[in-house]
């Protein structure tokens, strides 16, 4: 919220946010922490970004794959706002 206005935010910031907190492994808990997402929803967009192997997960840690790096990096630079 922003001067008493809620702003939402667009599913590619979500997803650019999860790669980046996992860029060198993240539990779940701080992804959920640190992209402001609670449990049910950062689950969601953990299973989506696994199936587009985009990250994957290595015991209780999150990882953002190559793929997932290349993809981190063309959308913030296309990113013109």
């Amino acid at each position: 919220m922003r001067g008493g206005i809620l702003i939402r935010r667009s599913r590619l910031d979500i997803t650019l946010a999860i790669l980046k907190i996992a860029t060198n492994g993240a539990k779940k808990t701080q992804i959920v922490y640190g992209a402001n997402l609670n449990s049910t929803i950062a689950n969601k967009y953990l299973t989506r970004l696994e199936d587009k192997q985009l990250i994957e997960q290595k015991g209780n840690m999150f990882i953002t794959t190559d793929k997932g790096r290349v993809y981190k990096d063309l959308a913030s630079e296309l990113d013109v706002r």
